[in-house]
């Protein structure tokens, strides 16, 4: 390409400098592609980037992410718990506690206080405070709905790989895993039992699952999935602290962002960030906008399943909604720990 100051031309080889740039590049995502599959230690962001260059990471990943910055070899931590874990239950019978939380003669004095001060019986059905799972017809512009709070409250860190993959996650290591952590109390104890338990359970029928302990095999797991790293990844999100146990909230607006296979991630107690990520099965997702009585601003994803005759017929869903499995599409909200990965649809 000949330029010309006035005085002088000088002709500089763009084409070879094009082919060098471009050669640069591709050796560059080379490299970084090797590295991201080797052993090598690099971030999580660093590798979120690399393995799923088409995808935001979900604010609720970076808040656990620079939380774990400073925490992460301090392993002398209390487990952590979250409230509600709706999403996993369809495979198990309901319990008799799990529906007695979810009606008026629940012993919990605080929702009996809620039931009194903030609830109005018109909004109740069949004597249920709220329900967790509902139809797909019910997310309209203008319904009201009773939930509580989508804040899961599980501050459980997302520690690195290289660090997890040096800790025991196994039920025959129980006593180390204890040690490990120096878990004294009972109830921590039996958590990391019962979490140790639940991720080694036979994958349902017409279920893909995985407990991933660390954000680099979550997003490996989510590749695997969806088969396909031409992803977006989602999640609930909640403006102002919500500081009633349970209100009504107000549809203000439902758009359907995703329907097919997709991936979502529950965030589990335990000592550190484990999420039970599992997908089968054809899906519809929203996003949904809601409002809630003290100003509470929700845009909440909902993943509506549209096969349910594998669920179990004793389950939560089938007793709050009084349907039988494989009858209606049957939907949910995620809160806002729980994680959901979907393919983009092609062009």
């Amino acid at each position: 390409m000949p330029i010309n100051n006035g005085h002088l031309s000088i002709v500089v080889p763009y084409k070879r400098f094009t082919m060098k740039f471009q050669l640069l590049y591709s050796l560059t995502i080379c490299l970084l592609a090797f590295v991201a599959s080797s052993d090598a230690a690099i971030s999580p962001e660093i590798y979120w980037k690399i393995k799923l260059p088409n995808t935001r990471m979900p604010k609720v990943i970076r808040d656990f992410l620079l939380q774990a910055e400073n925490d992460v070899g301090d392993t002398k931590e209390k487990v952590y718990y979250g409230l509600h874990q709706h999403g996993i239950l369809v495979f198990s019978a309901a319990t008799d506690e799990e529906i007695h939380d979810l009606k008026r003669e629940t012993p919990n004095a605080l929702l009996r206080q809620v039931i009194q001060e903030s609830i109005n019986s018109d909004f109740q059905d069949n004597n249920f405070l709220y329900k967790p799972y509902f139809l797909e017809n019910d997310l309209e512009k203008g319904n009201i709905i009773n939930f509580p709070s989508l804040k899961n409250k599980n501050e459980a860190p997302i520690w690195p790989r290289q660090f997890v993959e040096s800790i025991p996650f196994s039920s025959k290591k129980i006593p180390e895993i204890l040690n490990h952590f120096s878990i004294n109390s009972s109830k921590d104890a039996e958590t990391i039992k019962e979490t140790i338990k639940f991720c080694e359970a036979p994958t349902k029928k017409g279920q893909k699952q995985n407990c991933a302990t660390s954000l680099e095999s979550m997003v490996d797991f989510g590749i695997f999935m969806l088969g396909t790293n031409n992803v977006k990844v989602i999640a609930t999100e909640v403006q102002g602290e919500n500081q009633m146990l349970l209100q009504k909230y107000t549809i203000e607006e439902v758009e359907q962002i995703g329907e097919g296979v997709n991936m979502v991630c529950h965030k589990l107690n335990y000592a550190y960030a484990v999420h039970f990520c599992h997908g089968g099965g054809i899906t519809k997702t929203f996003m949904v906008s809601m409002i809630g009585v003290d100003g509470t601003k929700v845009k909440a994803v909902s993943i509506c399943h549209k096969d349910t005759s594998l669920w179990n017929p004793k389950g939560l869903p089938f007793v709050v909604l009084n349907v039988k499995p494989g009858t209606t599409t049957i939907c949910h909200f995620l809160q806002d720990d729980q994680i959901a990965f979907l393919p983009y649809e092609e062009a």
